[in-house]
C-alpha cells in the first residue's frame, strides 16, 4: 500500500503540474513500475512540445585523444605516446568536413576533444576559426564546460572571456558533455583532473549571461548513487530556474569497455536507460527537450525512449569515435533516410534543426 500511495502521489503532483522533491526522484529510482513511469513521462513530453522529434544532420569532429585528464570511465583519452593516439591538424578538420559536406542537408558541426596536454587555447580557437570561415552556413556547437574551463586554466583568461572570444570566431551553441555527476564525491574518484561540478555549472551559467545556449548530460551507471543521480538533476533544474539557456538533456549511459572500471562495473540494463530517461523528463520539468542518444543507448532502445519522455534524438553524426572507443555497438553514423524511418515508426513527426533548435524542416 505504502508503495501505490507514492505513486498516486507522484502521478497527482505531476498531472497537476506541481514539481517533484527530491525525495520523489529518490522514490523513483527505487520504482519497478516502468510502464506507469514511462506513461507518465510521455504525458509530461506530449503537454511541454507535442509530437515533434528533434533530430539534426552533423558531423562529429574530434579533435584530438591525447588528453591530460585520463577520467577512469574513458576509453578515449590517450597519452601521447600510446598507440592509437592522434592529433588533428587543421588540414585534417577540413578534410573530415568536406566529406560530410557532400550532404546538402548538413546542417552543423559538433567539436569536442581531449585536454591536449601542450595545446594552447589559440590552438583549439583556430579550429573554430578556420572552419566557420571556410564552411559558414554550418553552425557550430563546440567544447564542453570541462574543456572551457581548460581554456581558462591554461590561458590565464576569465570563462568570459574564453566565451566571448569563441562566439566571436563562429561559436553558438556549448556541448553538453563533461557534467558527469555533478557531485565532487563521484569526481574526485573518477576524473579529479578535470573541473569541479561547480566550475562546469558555472562555466554553463556564464555562457547563458552571454546569449550561448549549452546543453547539458549525465553520465550514469558508474560509481554514483541513485541519491547523487537525484542531485545532479536538482543542480540543472536550479540553475535552469535562474538562466533558461539549457536547450536540451542528455543521459548518458556508462560503456565500460576498454576503461578502467571494466572488470568493476557492468554496461547498464534496458531497464535502468528507460527508467533514467522517464524520470529526468519529470524532474527537469523546466528543460524542453530530453535527446534519447541513440549512439549510446543503441538505436532500438532510444527509438523507445520516444516514448518515455524523450523528444530529440540528436542526429546523423557523419563519425563518432569517443563512445564506439568504449565499446558502443551503434552504428558511428546514420543516414537521414534511417532516422527519420526511426521516428515514424514510433509515432511521431521528424523536425530537422540546427545547434539551437531553430526548425530547419518538418517532414510530414
Amino acid at each position: 500500500m505504502f508503495v501505490r500511495g507514492e505513486l498516486e502521489k507522484i502521478e497527482r503532483k505531476v498531472l497537476n503540474g506541481k514539481r517533484l522533491s527530491r525525495e520523489d526522484g529518490e522514490f523513483l529510482f527505487n520504482c519497478n513500475e516502468l510502464t506507469w513511469l514511462g506513461s507518465l513521462a510521455d504525458y509530461v513530453r506530449k503537454k511541454i512540445c507535442g509530437d515533434l522529434v528533434y533530430y539534426n544532420v552533423n558531423c562529429h569532429v574530434n579533435l584530438t585523444n591525447i588528453c591530460r585528464a585520463r577520467c577512469k570511465f574513458c576509453a578515449f583519452g590517450r597519452g601521447a605516446e600510446d598507440k592509437g593516439s592522434y592529433a588533428m591538424t587543421i588540414d585534417d578538420a577540413i578534410k573530415l568536413v568536406e566529406e560530410a559536406n557532400r550532404d546538402p542537408h548538413l546542417s552543423g558541426l559538433h567539436i569536442v576533444s581531449g585536454l591536449h596536454p601542450t595545446w594552447s587555447f589559440e590552438n583549439y580557437l583556430a579550429f573554430v576559426e578556420v572552419l566557420h570561415e571556410k564552411f559558414p552556413r554550418l553552425h557550430i556547437k563546440g567544447f564542453t564546460g570541462v574543456e572551457i574551463q581548460h581554456f581558462a586554466n591554461i590561458s590565464g583568461l576569465s570563462v568570459e572571456k574564453i566565451l566571448i572570444r569563441l562566439k566571436e570566431a563562429g561559436l553558438e551553441a556549448i556541448a553538453g558533455g563533461g557534467a558527469e555527476i555533478l557531485t565532487d564525491r563521484v569526481r574526485n574518484l573518477l576524473c579529479p583532473k578535470k573541473c569541479s561540478a561547480d566550475q562546469w555549472l558555472n562555466v554553463a551559467r556564464t555562457a547563458h549571461k552571454l546569449g550561448i545556449k549549452t546543453n547539458a548530460s549525465m553520465l550514469y551507471g558508474h560509481i554514483e548513487t541513485f541519491a547523487e543521480r537525484v542531485e545532479h538533476l536538482i543542480r540543472l533544474r536550479e540553475l535552469q530556474d535562474e538562466t533558461g539557456g539549457f536547450q536540451t538533456f542528455i543521459c548518458f549511459p556508462f560503456l565500460p569497455k576498454n576503461t578502467a572500471l571494466e572488470k568493476e562495473i557492468k554496461q547498464t540494463s534496458m531497464w535502468d536507460d528507460l527508467r533514467t530517461m522517464a524520470i529526468s523528463r519529470l524532474m527537469l520539468d523546466n528543460f524542453q527537450n530530453i535527446k534519447a542518444y541513440w549512439v549510446m543507448l543503441t538505436v532500438p532502445v532510444a527509438q523507445v525512449a520516444l516514448s518515455f519522455g524523450a523528444n530529440d534524438i540528436d542526429g546523423t553524426i557523419h563519425r563518432e569515435n569517443i563512445l564506439h572507443d568504449a565499446g558502443a555497438t551503434s552504428p558511428r553514423s546514420l543516414a537521414e533516410d534511417e532516422i527519420i524511418r526511426i521516428i515514424r515508426e514510433a509515432g511521431r513527426t521528424p523536425a530537422a534543426v540546427d545547434c539551437n533548435f531553430n526548425i530547419r524542416r518538418i517532414i510530414t
